[in-house]
């Protein structure tokens, strides 16, 4: 599951300082996409919870996803965006209208407290409304586009295994699952997740 709840402590490098955004690369027209910042926040919480609430319905115990609180995750946002030092990259999906539509976080990837060569998709969440509209599309195409250019030759995710609908998406995006599996512990029940991965060099025989 591709969350923020996994995001690492900072450590390492991150995007360029004159990094002011880019527009969309496929998907959706219209869409600029920007680094996050602090005034972003508190809509990048609310894009994760309704994410999780919509996404995640059925999948994880009802009463967990009634109880997440938007202020305290957007001050969770602030603290590790205002302590970071650019290791984690996050990215918002901004419309012509000024309405954040979604957003995704991404670094290098980790082996238990190790990070390694390869790249990491930690988040990806859009408003529910704008789901099916191009938007996932647009923001998994920079990102890939991003740590393909930074040499990554792998990029990894971890998402709920019951999760058919985000399988499918990642699927039509060349990840495939690579057979490793993990427990995610939520309000004391077992949600398992698999992991997916997706060769960016060209290399044959990685999975998607």
């Amino acid at each position: 599951m591709s969350d923020p709840t996994r995001i690492p402590a900072p450590d390492g490098v991150g995007p360029a300082a004159h990094d002011r955004g880019a527009r969309g690369r496929g998907g959706m027209t219209g869409l600029l996409l920007r680094p996050m910042t602090a005034d972003d926040c508190e809509r990048v919480a609310e894009i994760r919870i309704r994410g999780w609430q919509h996404a995640y319905r059925g999948l994880v115990p009802q009463p967990y996803l009634d109880g997440l609180d938007i202020t305290a995750d957007a001050e969770r946002h602030r603290t590790r965006l205002l302590r970071g030092d650019g290791s984690v990259v996050n990215l918002v999906a901004e419309t012509e209208g000024g309405e954040l539509a979604g957003w995704a976080a991404f670094g290098r990837y980790r082996d238990g407290d190790l990070r390694t060569g390869d790249a990491e998709l930690y988040a990806l969440y859009l408003r529910p409304e704008r789901i099916g509209q191009g938007v996932g599309r647009t923001l998994l195409t920079e990102v890939t586009h991003r740590c393909a250019a930074a040499g990554h030759r792998t990029m990894y995710l971890w998402v709920l295994k019951d999760n058919a609908r985000a399988r499918r998406f990642y699927e039509r995006a060349g990840f495939g699952a690579d057979g490793a599996e993990e427990p995610f512990e939520v309000d004391g029940v077992e949600v398992p997740e698999v992991r997916y991965a997706k060769d960016l060099s060209g290399r044959q025989g990685l999975s998607g």
